[in-house]
């Protein structure tokens, strides 16, 4: 939720200019998911790409 702090300028702009709700400006700014749930993203695509085989030809 700090990281949505951090961008609370851009939001309110997004807001009031484009008369977004909060929800949809922090869509937007791809701050929309909780940082837990990014770093659980990221730590999979991680695991994923250990896991990649070469491609036969």
């Amino acid at each position: 939720m700090s990281e949505a702090n951090n961008y609370q300028m851009a939001i309110d702009l997004l807001r009031c200019h484009l008369g977004l709700s909060e929800e949809e400006a922090k869509q937007q700014l791809g701050i929309d998911q909780p940082v837990y749930e990014q770093k659980k993203q990221h730590q999979s695509h991680a695991k994923s790409a250990q896991y990649t085989y070469p491609a036969t030809h």
